[in-house]
C-alpha cells in the first residue's frame, strides 16, 4: 500500500478530570465518517496513558479534547512525552475551551492547531488531511 492510500490513524483522547466527552465523541465520529482509523481513549486519561495508547496504536495524530482549563499542562506534557518516546512525527492537535493566546503559546511548544467550540468538524478533518499530505512517505 502506498503512503497516499494509507488511512490516517488518529487517537482521540480525553485527558484529565473533565467528564464532558460529547465533543470528543462528535469529532471521533466525524473523523471515522471521513475515512480515518479512529481510536477513542475514553474519559480520564493521564498524559502517560494517552502516549502509551498512541505508541500501541501506531497513530499519525493525537487529538485531545480539554475543557477543564488544564490545557497549558496537558498539551505540553503529552507533547514532551511523545517527543521523548520517539514520536516527534506525530501531530498533536485538539480542541476545547482554550483562549487564543494560550493556543498561540501551545503552538510555540509544538502543538498543532487548536479548535474551539462551534468549529465545523470539516475544519479539523481538512487540517489533519492537509498536515498528513505534507508529510513524506515514511515507508
Amino acid at each position: 500500500m502506498s503512503f497516499s492510500d494509507r488511512r490516517i490513524r488518529i487517537l482521540v483522547a480525553k485527558p484529565g478530570l473533565d467528564g464532558h466527552d460529547r465533543g470528543a465523541k462528535v469529532i471521533a465520529a466525524a473523523f471515522r465518517d471521513a475515512g480515518f482509523e479512529v481510536i477513542y481513549t475514553g474519559l480520564h486519561q493521564t498524559p502517560e496513558m494517552v502516549v502509551a495508547a498512541a505508541v500501541q496504536e501506531d497513530v499519525d495524530v493525537v487529538a485531545m479534547s480539554v475543557l477543564s482549563g488544564a490545557h497549558m499542562t496537558l498539551f505540553p506534557r503529552v507533547r514532551k512525552l511523545l517527543d521523548r518516546g520517539g514520536l516527534e512525527h506525530v501531530l498533536l492537535t485538539g480542541g476545547g475551551i482554550i483562549p487564543g493566546e494560550d493556543a498561540i503559546a501551545l503552538r510555540e511548544l509544538g502543538v498543532g492547531r487548536i479548535f474551539g467550540p462551534g468549529t465545523a468538524t470539516t475544519d479539523a478533518i481538512d487540517y489533519v488531511r492537509e498536515w498528513f499530505a505534507e508529510r513524506e512517505d515514511p515507508y
